[in-house]
């Protein structure tokens, strides 16, 4: 399929709380850096191709962005970058950020925040976008324990106005109905795609239910994660691929999209090409054959 003139428009687009955005957003994790993401040592990303391509996003109608503070390498981080290109950033543009995770300035993770320097890494957000609230914040965890008292911190900015809408990252049902008894939840950030976590195939579908939006993260890269998408894609899917003129990776977005009209696409790159071709894939339809043949295939990663 060709990405001319294709624009994140064409995915469709749902609501997080107030907030209207287009089912394909965009997601920074890979702006800061070349080759493998998050790792101390990672190569800077030339400033120039970041900037270009975050800017090329929005002439593309992307409208929700994905960062976070912990997204940098050296010399450069994600937020400052977005703050660069976008600034005075447009009136439909929603950035969500996450927190819980931490690193030092020398790239180390850090143990996961405490409920008492959640505000710390909110107010760390704040300063590097130049803005005076958060449009949205996930809550990343590690663990399948109680999340009420860091949500419960949360809830709090929300309602001391630096956060406008919460949501949370790397969860289960239990947590979701538990942080949902806290406060409104507009999202779960959840690792997940074709062959990728179909025990969460249930989960994607409460969400719908319950009209909290499902945003995938590695939907293209898999099991790859922060190393990116590997070479060796199932024949399943290069016959849909080819069969449509489209990428591998496009069908993969396609796939993920149409699990449900909640479910958002956050695809990452610091590739001008790339990032084009990712916007395209909102407007790839997959028909109902496609879809139970590459659903077998999804299915298989379970047994």
């Amino acid at each position: 399929m060709t990405s001319e003139m294709i624009t994140a428009a064409a995915s469709g687009t749902w609501k997080l709380g107030d907030l209207v955005v287009n089912r394909i957003g965009f997601g920074a994790m890979r702006l800061p850096q070349t080759g493998e993401a998050l790792i101390p040592d990672a190569a800077p990303r030339d400033r120039d191709q970041a900037i270009s391509v975050l800017r090329h996003a929005i002439e593309l109608g992307v409208n929700h962005i994905d960062t976070a503070a912990f997204y940098f390498s050296p010399l450069r981080s994600a937020n400052e970058l977005i703050n660069r290109a976008l600034a005075p950033y447009p009136d439909d543009l929603v950035i969500t950020t996450k927190v819980g995770p931490g690193r030092d300035p020398s790239g180390q993770w850090q143990p996961h925040a405490t409920p008492e320097r959640l505000r710390g890494q909110v107010e760390e957000n704040l300063r590097q976008l130049g803005r005076d609230h958060l449009d949205v914040v996930n809550l990343r965890i590690v663990g399948s324990h109680s999340i009420a008292e860091r949500f419960g911190a949360l809830a709090e900015l929300r309602d001391a106005g630096l956060v406008r809408h919460l949501g949370i990252s790397n969860v289960n049902p239990a947590q979701l109905a538990e942080a949902r008894a806290i406060a409104p939840v507009v999202c779960v950030q959840n690792q997940y795609g074709i062959g990728v976590r179909p025990d969460h195939d249930a989960f994607v579908r409460t969400c719908g239910e319950q009209g909290v939006a499902f945003v995938p993260f590695y939907a293209i890269a898999g099991s790859g994660r922060e190393a990116g998408a590997g070479a060796d894609d199932a024949p399943e899917i290069l016959a849909v691929a080819r069969a449509h003129g489209a990428s591998p990776a496009q069908v993969r977005i396609a796939w993920t999209l149409q699990r449900g009209p909640h479910v958002l696409a956050i695809p990452g790159t610091g590739n001008p090409d790339h990032l084009a071709s990712n916007v395209a894939a909102g407007a790839l339809r997959l028909s109902a054959d496609e879809l139970a043949v590459l659903d077998s295939l999804h299915r298989q990663a379970a047994e």
